[in-house]
């Protein structure tokens, strides 16, 4: 049916050409379409066509280039070893890791839109240079949080010659050496995180079989004893502090 539909879309439209054309005292013989490229309307349409591009691929970009990929596994990996699979749900978890994103970038952020983005949009720099300002800061922050070992692996894999700097290596290295990186660091965090919660667990376990209760489900009994650990120790603002601080 959607093959018929466009079909008929196009003959209404070839069938309606000569009278648009009659309507502008124009010939449908002798139509001609010119494409200008000077002037700053195709400035404007490439600034249109990279912002949708950008837009397209926003979210892979704040998965791959921040701190948002360390703080959901770490969430994540709590609530397991909590045993409360459902609270808080995906959705909560997902809107705490963005704006804790937002807290701990918002100053490369900011240094990229007042040195590349405003100066671009008072055509003070081309894009080529805006481009250059606003990788700087992104690429500094991601070397940080990067292991040398997980460089030289990617380094190894391009078959890429030494820099003096870890600066002069480009995007293509840097990010998916940030990310290899980012995972490891979320795991360690996360198995520490774990170990209060293991050792409830088998206490409970322990004290359980010592009692003939086999077939009594020890998470019954454990996880109001880790909600109390929890609560009693601030533990959400201990994760946010130790989650924050671990990007500075």
């Amino acid at each position: 049916m959607n093959r018929w539909f466009k079909l008929v879309i196009v003959s209404a439209c070839f069938m309606s050409f000569p009278l648009i054309a009659q309507e502008l005292n124009l010939s449908p013989n002798e139509v001609n379409f010119k494409l200008s490229l000077e002037g700053s309307r195709f400035s404007s349409a490439i600034n249109i066509l990279l912002m949708m591009t950008f837009l397209s691929i926003a979210p892979s970009l704040v998965l791959m280039m921040t701190s948002f990929t360390r703080i959901v596994i770490v969430i994540s990996f709590l609530k397991q070893a909590m045993g409360t699979q459902q609270a808080p749900s995906g959705r909560t978890v997902s809107a705490l890791a963005i704006f804790l994103t937002i807290f701990i970038m918002q100053p490369v952020w900011t240094d990229i839109y007042e040195n590349a983005i405003q100066p671009l949009s008072d055509r003070k720099i081309d894009e080529k240079t805006a481009y250059k300002r606003a990788v700087e800061p992104l690429k500094s922050f991601m070397l940080k949080q990067t292991r040398d070992s997980s460089l030289l692996l990617f380094m190894e894999m391009a078959e890429m010659e030494p820099v003096d700097s870890v600066e002069e290596l480009p995007m293509r290295i840097v990010v998916p050496a940030f990310m290899l990186s980012e995972l490891k660091t979320a795991f360690q965090m996360a198995f520490l995180i774990y170990l209060p919660f293991l050792v409830i667990d088998i206490v409970v376990a322990t004290i359980l079989m010592s009692m003939g209760m086999i077939m009594l489900p020890p998470m019954m009994i454990s996880l109001p004893f880790k909600l109390l650990l929890f609560v009693m120790f601030n533990g959400w603002e201990l994760l946010v502090k130790t989650l924050v601080t671990s990007f500075y």
